[in-house]
């Protein structure tokens, strides 16, 4: 079962991971097949921020409604990145 603590955890676990590869794009910078590596999954640990932050704010808009956060759905990639800010 999906709990929003659990998805905290997630998000926490993605930013630690986020900020190691930004430290790893620096000592990376001479190697560019492990700088394109950083990059690609950079841009993959930031998508996944996304949907993980959709989720609790869907979850918490439920609870918010009397709804039942369950229902909530994570959202594809595409969808989620397409959002305006």
């Amino acid at each position: 079962m999906t709990t929003d603590e659990s998805i905290a955890a997630r998000i926490e676990s993605l930013v630690a991971e986020e900020h190691k590869l930004r430290g790893g794009e620096a000592a990376d910078r001479r190697d560019d097949e492990k700088l394109d590596a950083d990059k690609d999954r950079l841009r993959d640990v930031q998508v996944e921020l996304d949907r993980c932050w959709d989720l609790l704010r869907q979850r918490r808009a439920r609870e918010e409604f009397d709804q039942d956060p369950d229902d909530a759905q994570v959202r594809d990639a595409g969808t989620v990145e397409g959002y305006l800010q």
